[in-house]
């Protein structure tokens, strides 16, 4: 009986500790929408713009997501980096 118990409270530790990952959309729409828009320049440039100017580029995932973490060249993004990869994603797949 204790071991069920020490198995069952170990696998909801993991559980808590992984958390609920958000979409690339959802990510996106909460820590991007204030200054990027889907199809149209806001205060930055719209995600069609994005996915345009790195279009086939190997390097623009990381390039970005490098850039919203360490804020060089756009603000400092305040988000995990499987959020950030997941936006990024969400960015570049917009046509």
């Amino acid at each position: 009986m204790k071991a069920i118990l020490l198995v069952l409270a170990a696998a909801g530790v993991l559980a808590a500790g992984v958390g609920y990952a958000q979409s690339g959309a959802d990510v996106a729409k909460s820590k991007c929408a204030a200054c990027h828009d889907v199809d149209k320049k806001k205060v930055g440039p719209s995600f069609k713009d994005i996915a345009a100017k790195y279009k086939g580029k190997k390097e623009a995932e990381g390039k970005l997501v490098g850039a919203m973490k360490e804020g060089k060249g756009h603000p400092k993004v305040a988000a995990s980096d499987a959020e950030l990869k997941a936006a990024v994603q969400h960015m570049l797949s917009a046509k």
